[in-house]
């Protein structure tokens, strides 16, 4: 008698099923619109990176960079892939700023053990992050608690956490907003060219 597949494995398969049909997909696209989808894209990124990194400078944060990272990891194709997307990151760099600002102050009180308590932090805040079913904000918590306590800072380790949190807050509205913009742009002048072209057939 065959054993039924375990849940997990099961998740795993059918996950693996659907990236592979998402890969196909992307790839059936002809050369033509492959280039156009990549340059609206880009221009997305670009865009919303720009107005993410100039904010930051702008409002003090010495650190603008990771603003623009942001919101070119977070652009997506649509508004609600960037609103999910966006919704990770921000999520992810609460937890991540949190155990990172927490921990680290610890390990800087007590002044021992500042490895070990990062592997402690990192693996609490993506174990949380995946028993919420958060997607892929572990992966934002574990990265913001890297950067707090692994990169070296001038400063309280609360403050570098209150810095990254606020710029990639900025990051993700910026994308937010450019996403808005382009996919109010795109429906004005490309689906209402599609709509009446299809009316005139």
């Amino acid at each position: 008698m065959k054993k039924a597949p375990q849940p997990l494995t099961e998740h795993h398969r059918r996950l693996d099923q659907l990236a592979a049909e998402v890969l196909r997909l992307r790839q059936a696209l002809p050369a033509r619109d492959r280039l156009i989808v990549g340059l609206t894209h880009a221009m997305r990124a670009v865009v919303a990176a720009s107005l993410g990194y100039f904010a930051a400078l702008e409002l003090g944060l010495g650190q603008g960079f990771w603003a623009a990272i942001t919101a070119i990891s977070v652009s997506q194709a649509s508004y609600a892939e960037v609103r999910n997307s966006s919704r990770d990151q921000f999520i992810g760099a609460i937890i991540g700023g949190l155990l990172g600002g927490l921990v680290g102050v610890g390990v800087a009180t007590f002044g021992h053990y500042h490895y070990l308590a990062y592997v402690l932090a990192v693996t609490v805040g993506m174990v949380l992050c995946s028993a919420f079913n958060l997607g892929a904000a572990g992966r934002i918590s574990g990265t913001t608690t890297t950067i707090i306590m692994l990169v070296p800072h001038t400063g309280p380790f609360w403050q570098i956490a209150l810095f990254r949190l606020s710029e990639v807050t900025l990051g993700a509205a910026a994308a937010l907003l450019v996403s808005l913009a382009f996919d109010a742009l795109e429906q004005r002048f490309f689906t209402g060219r599609v709509s009446s072209s299809h009316s005139s057939t």
